[in-house]
Formats: structure tokens, sequence, C-alpha cells
């Protein structure tokens, strides 16, 4: 495999992971958080970054929207639940010191 093939590859799984993650709102960041240490607002920051060192002009919504297909504020407004306590104490447990 050469680069541009692995490039193509990595960018496939990417999108798959982007559309699963759309496909399932039910399943809170809180709980990406503390089950794989990282949700939809890391992919998000991530994209950025990506897209920084490449020299290209993103901003943080424009990454989030590429993530949640939809400006953060909707989905926020649509699908996000309060945390429970037992979440946000496994949340708070799970934070490097």
């Amino acid at each position: 495999m050469n680069d541009e093939q692995r490039t193509e590859l990595e960018a496939a799984a990417f999108r798959r992971l982007v559309q699963h993650l759309r496909s399932r709102p039910d399943v809170q960041n809180i709980e990406l958080m503390n089950l794989a240490g990282f949700c939809r607002n890391c992919l998000s920051k991530w994209y950025k970054a990506a897209a920084d060192d490449l020299e290209l002009d993103v901003s943080v919504e424009q990454a989030r929207e590429a993530v949640y297909g939809m400006p953060y504020a909707e989905w926020k407004s649509r699908y996000q639940k309060e945390a429970t306590p037992e979440q946000q104490a496994a949340f708070d447990k799970g934070k490097p010191a």
C-alpha cells in the first residue's frame, strides 16, 4: 500500500465514523468520553488542527459542523442531555490530573 492509498483508507474510515456518530445522536458525548476517551468535540478539534497544519482556513464552528452534520448549537438543543451525576463523576475521575 502506498501513502495515497493509506490516506484514502484513513479518510474513508473517518467519514464512516463520523456518519456512524451522526446516526447515533442518542449516544451522548460524555458517554463517549467515559468509555473511549474521546467524543465528537475531540474529533472536531482534531479536524481543525489538521486544517491548521495544512494552512486551510477552517473555523472551529466549521469543524464542528463537519463532525456533527449541523451547527453545534442546533445539535446541542436537539440532542444533548444533562449529564447524570454518575456520568459526571466518571468523567471527573477519568480526567488527567
